[in-house]
């Protein structure tokens, strides 16, 4: 499987990689970012521990983490697929962006990008994702990127003792790209 991948407009998704770390670690500094990972990323040492996570993810064909770059190789961002089931060639969708790359449509592109190598590459037929009810600028994502809207989970996710309930969205490998919009 190709571990790097260009999109038409320059936006590369590739392998985590060490040199990432204080990237990592900015990201997950915003106060957006920080319910985000199970173990917090405050410092160096944690990135490089998030980043060696992702490896061995990839190394067990459990998920597929990608850094989210522009053509200076500057981290816009995160998206990988997770969960892998291979059983129901099913995977599940997360992606970040950082502070300065939110609003370009990076997580769109990133989205369609991990979709269409996760069919082609990692041979799997159906991808889904969620977010809370209250993140209309992730929906947005989702459907941009060809997920559609298949329900409402009820109190899936708990931040700081409060449940949110949570959309699920879905993008089989047979949809067209614009099915979600």
């Amino acid at each position: 499987m190709r571990d790097r991948v260009e999109d038409s407009s320059g936006l590369v998704l590739r392998r985590w990689a060490m040199r990432d770390a204080v990237s990592v670690m900015t990201a997950f500094a915003d106060p957006l970012m920080r319910g985000q990972t199970s173990e917090p990323v405050t410092s160096v040492q944690a990135a490089e521990q998030w980043i060696a996570d992702r490896g061995k993810e990839w190394a067990a064909n459990s998920a597929f983490a990608f850094a989210v770059v522009d053509g200076d190789d500057a981290v816009l961002g995160h998206v990988s697929v997770g969960a892998v089931n291979r059983r129901h060639s099913i995977g599940w969708v997360s992606y970040w962006t950082t502070a300065t790359a939110r609003g370009q449509g990076i997580a769109t592109r990133a989205c369609r990008a991990v979709a269409s190598w996760t069919f082609h590459e990692a041979g799997l037929f159906r991808l889904e994702l969620g977010h809370r009810v209250n993140n209309p600028s992730s929906c947005k994502v989702a459907r941009a990127a060809g997920f559609t809207v298949e329900g409402q989970q009820r109190q899936k996710l708990e931040y700081d003792g409060v449940r949110y309930d949570v959309e699920l969205h879905a993008r089989l490998a047979t949809d067209p790209e614009s099915l979600g919009t």
